[in-house]
């Protein structure tokens, strides 16, 4: 007998829903779906299988499909690339996990008891950071907070022409793209295939009284630290356009905040500060200004203060509202949705944990486990660790022309065995040859690091 009633949703109930049609007064579901023309409906039900009416079946149909998985818990990874395995410790978890900021998807001062300012917290210490005064909530992903930037970088100067590497990584080159391509004219510069580093030359050239921002990664997506920063910055400034830098937050216990060496805005990635790896989930960018009026007026997304009330307390909660698309709907220059508004909290809680010290110190062992893998890894015959001259964090580039296997044989084979091995760069980077980005952070240990090595070696030989 067919199910007449979804059961975990209680107006399906036939009934109820007959008692609600003639609440509003129509005659049938039809009647509510009139108005959507017949070429955009369609005219069969969908091709599903029927429906798991037990919980208990439909948690073992789930735990079936998620099994078919193999996650970095039971795999050594060196993955990274945008997603990175760094410890989370359980306090993140803890608060992550509170009612008031779990279940709840924003509301206001009123139902959000407490969440204004736990998002104020968070995006203050994001600011300490990067030494800017004002932090967005969260966008989706790193790669929707650089085109945000970008886009306000073109309202800011009036120019229409934005300047990318094409070492960034190709799912961000894409969402830069896809989000700036309607309004402005997104150019990408070629890096230097023996450094890693932007090829300085071909940016003079591209720069012209249309350019409107310069944008650097530090570090990019290959791991590379741009030296030349500071000259960037300067470049784009003596041409009248921004320079807009996107970071990993985790780099900046050892290196220098981007404002620092020139930098007018300030993007970048939330995950590795206390957010769990999640296929689909577990990402959400962030972009940081100057608090000033202009910067302000163009930012789209929610921006959290204070202020005293009349009662002699702090109060938190949303600013400079009148800027935001929400007010001026049709009018507005973008567009602000939803945000990712639990990782803000749970990346302030991870920050408060560690504070500078902590970041110094994590930072530091990164870079020295990094280090040995590069040299573990360059001693391998027919392997070239690292890949590239520029200094790096967190992430290098492994090439394996010299072994005469392909990244995607090597990859293969190191699953088999039980490793993640790295992000292949040979499609995207054809430069680059038969290379592969290895991510080495804090869960990563010697016997670690060893058993990658040594495994290579017999998958090699």
């Amino acid at each position: 007998m067919p199910y007449t009633a979804h059961p975990y949703i209680p107006n399906s109930v036939p009934r109820i829903k007959e008692e609600m049609l003639r609440e509003i007064g129509a005659a049938s579901i039809e009647e509510l779906y009139g108005a959507i023309p017949a070429r955009l409906r369609l005219d069969r039900p969908l091709d599903l299988p029927p429906p798991l009416a037990s919980e208990a079946n439909l948690r073992r149909h789930l735990e079936g499909l998620l099994d078919t998985n193999r996650s970095c818990k039971e795999t050594l990874s060196f993955l990274g690339g945008g997603c990175w395995p760094h410890y989370v410790p359980a306090v993140c978890d803890e608060i992550a996990s509170r009612g008031e900021f779990l279940t709840a998807y924003y509301g206001e001062t009123y139902s959000d008891h407490g969440k204004m300012q736990a998002l104020f917290e968070g995006a203050s210490m994001l600011g300490d950071l990067v030494e800017l005064d004002a932090v967005s909530q969260p966008t989706y992903d790193w790669g929707t907070a650089a085109a945000t930037a970008l886009s306000m970088a073109g309202r800011l100067t009036g120019r229409g022409k934005v300047l990318v590497p094409e070492s960034v990584a190709p799912e961000r080159r894409s969402v830069i793209h896809g989000y700036c391509d309607a309004s402005l004219d997104v150019v990408e510069v070629p890096f230097e295939p023996g450094s890693g580093l932007l090829d300085l030359e071909a940016l003079r050239s591209l720069l012209d009284s249309d350019t409107a921002a310069v944008y650097v990664e530090n570090p990019g997506y290959l791991g590379t630290i741009e030296t030349r920063s500071a000259r960037i910055a300067e470049l784009a400034h003596e041409a009248g356009a921004l320079a807009v830098v996107g970071v990993d937050p985790i780099s900046l216990g050892v290196l220098e905040a981007p404002p620092r060496y020139g930098a007018d805005l300030v993007c970048g990635e939330l995950q590795p500060l206390g957010i769990h790896m999640g296929f689909g989930g577990g990402l959400a960018g962030f972009v940081a200004m100057p608090d000033e009026e202009r910067f302000i007026a163009e930012c789209p997304t929610f921006l959290i203060g204070l202020a005293k009330t009349s009662q002699g307390e702090w109060g938190f909660g949303e600013v400079v509202w009148e800027r935001m698309s929400y007010v001026t709907r049709g009018d507005s220059s973008e567009y602000a949705g939803t945000t990712q508004n639990l990782w803000l909290i749970v990346a302030g809680v991870y920050l408060a944990l560690l504070g500078p010290r902590g970041l110094a110190e994590l930072g530091e062992g990164i870079t020295q486990r990094a280090r040995y893998a590069a040299a573990k890894l360059g001693e391998l015959p027919g392997v070239e660790a690292p890949a590239l001259s520029g200094p790096f964090f967190k992430e290098l580039v492994v090439r394996f022309d010299g072994t005469g296997k392909t990244v995607a044989e090597v990859n293969r084979t190191l699953l088999d065995r039980g490793i993640h091995g790295g992000v292949d760069l040979s499609a995207a980077y054809p430069q680059l040859g038969q290379s592969a980005l290895y991510c080495v952070t804090e869960v990563h240990t010697k016997p670690d690091i060893d058993r990658l090595v040594e495994t290579l070696s017999e998958v090699i030989a």
